[in-house]
């Protein structure tokens, strides 16, 4: 994968001087490790930003704090890492204004994902300098997935399944959610060890599966991202997991959300589950190469409509090494859909204070369809 991220970084490089961009900061993690194949531990909450500059016509440049950088070169292939120290004469600001010079006339940033003290530091050093937003040039090169990015997706799928299926074996009546999710945790990270080596850059990566498990039961099936409690499961509760922000290996974030029920499902809330499903299902089947974005929500939305449901939702995002990336399946969308994209594609209906429907998988785009990323039975499940 680091020889992919160079060919990525030299071909953004050829984007930004095609644009007549001297020098772009990037400041988001997931573009630096899409650009650089590193990542940090530390970052902008702890009022430590990592930054990569890349130059259209120079060699670019890493900018991190000292404390991180022995990690960081091992990482990446990037000779010139530049560090900083939280106070005195070497603090990040003074370190960048260095490197970047006196005068700049133009300096592209990722606009709606800078840090403010960034940008605050760029807007006060150079205030007849132009900030010029380069996520659309970046965002337009990850939209299409290369077949290594998609196998590490397919690991990721498989990390997911795993998930899952401890997921459904935790769930008995009197047992409480937050067992539910290190049920989880601890099947995920079993197997995404089995993907992982000691060795070059994988010495790196955690296998760790984290973040809050999003769980809600019973009549709180209607409370989308509501967190795993200390509240404990009825006969009858209906019980929903997502692994959005949880399914990730080697940077690469899946979708993927499931819906079960203890012991008996009401008819009211079997027939909510199953428009879901087939709402979903319904977008699946309009996914192929050449689609409009828009195009697969109208899909899912008319057997919403038929099934007399409303829904606020959209109908799937991008997924790779963002949570959400470009283009988005919903309205008013209007990318056509290329082989080689890869999306989170959900069914879900919300009765607020009553109950909720909801399924999701990950995909990638065929040029005749679609695979599945993520594989669990799309159907009521009743344990």
């Amino acid at each position: 994968m680091l020889n992919e991220a160079r060919n990525r970084l030299a071909q953004f490089q050829s984007d930004l001087k095609a644009a007549g961009h001297g020098v772009a900061i990037m400041t988001d993690e997931s573009s630096i490790a899409y650009l650089a194949g590193f990542w940090g531990y530390l970052s902008i909450e702890f009022g430590r930003p990592t930054m990569l500059l890349v130059y259209a016509d120079e060699d670019p440049v890493v900018i991190t704090p000292l404390m991180e950088s022995e990690m960081v070169g091992a990482m990446t292939w990037i000779e010139n890492v530049q560090t900083w120290e939280d106070s005195g004469p070497n603090r990040w600001e003074a370190v960048l204004a260095r490197i970047l010079g006196d005068k700049q006339i133009r300096i592209g940033i990722e606009d709606n994902l800078i840090p403010a003290i960034v940008r605050n530091m760029l807007i006060a050093t150079y205030p007849d300098t132009v900030l010029e937003d380069v996520s659309p040039i970046l965002g337009r090169r990850r939209m299409i997935k290369s077949p290594a990015e998609i196998d590490v997706m397919r690991q990721a799928g498989n990390i997911a399944g795993a998930m899952m299926q401890a997921a459904e074996g935790s769930l008995t009546a009197g047992a409480p959610e937050f067992e539910s999710a290190l049920a989880v945790m601890n099947a995920g990270t079993r197997k995404a060890a089995e993907f992982l080596t000691a060795k070059g850059v994988e010495a790196f990566i955690s296998p760790l599966i984290h973040n809050l498990q999003i769980l809600q039961s019973g009549t709180d099936t209607s409370m989308v991202h509501r967190r795993a409690s200390v509240k404990t499961y009825e006969v009858g509760d209906p019980v929903y997991f997502c692994f959005c922000n949880m399914a990730q290996f080697k940077q690469y974030k899946l979708g993927f959300d499931r819906m079960f029920h203890i012991g008996e499902i009401s008819d009211e809330a079997a027939d909510v589950q199953e428009a879901a499903i087939a709402a979903q299902q319904a977008a699946l089947s309009a996914i192929r190469d050449g689609v409009v974005a828009e195009d697969v929500a109208a899909a899912a939305n008319e057997v919403y409509q038929e099934r007399g449901y409303e829904t606020g939702y959209r109908t799937g995002r991008s997924i790779g090494v963002s949570y959400l990336e470009a283009p988005e399946l919903k309205q008013g969308d209007k990318t056509v859909l290329k082989a080689g994209m890869t999306f989170a594609v959900d069914g879900g209906i919300s009765i607020d204070g009553r109950l909720g429907g909801r399924i999701g998988d990950s995909i990638v785009v065929t040029r005749n369809g679609f695979e599945y990323l993520t594989d669990y039975p799309r159907k009521l499940l009743l344990v």
